[in-house]
């Protein structure tokens, strides 16, 4: 797994609409549904006329921690959902994850960085769910 100052993730040997649908169902049954998702591919092309590589980008949310993190800290809301992006790399796909201790950590507080660490696990553990 690739690991970066801001997220993690890893390339896989599947089509770019299967490691879609691989990563949401991972995500699922990590409890994260998904809150909304960008076709990047799609807005490039109607918003710029430029053409873009197949690009999704997918707001994560874990009900029970987004709950724990917003009522410690109610402002929290800005690094929130985590963000997951899918995209095409060469034959396969690369999936990768904010990481929520780089994102939550800017705020300094004890509480938030439990929730985080959890997060991250999750996260992880839907990752190595994929091919």
């Amino acid at each position: 797994m690739e690991q970066t100052a801001y997220g993690f993730g890893k390339h896989v040997n599947l089509p770019y609409e299967e490691a879609l649908d691989r990563t949401k169902d991972a995500l699922k049954t990590q409890g994260f549904g998904i809150l909304t998702e960008i076709d990047v591919k799609k807005t490039m092309k109607e918003k710029l006329d430029a053409d873009f590589q197949p690009y999704a980008i997918l707001g994560a949310c874990n009900p029970p921690l987004a709950h724990r993190a917003l009522t410690t800290e109610p402002g929290i809301g800005l690094l929130l959902p985590c963000n997951v992006v899918v995209h095409q790399e060469g034959n396969g796909s690369r999936v990768m994850v904010m990481d929520p201790e780089a994102a939550l950590g800017i705020v300094h507080n004890p509480a938030l960085e439990v929730v985080a660490r959890e997060a991250k696990s999750r996260l992880r553990k839907a990752l190595d769910e994929l091919a």
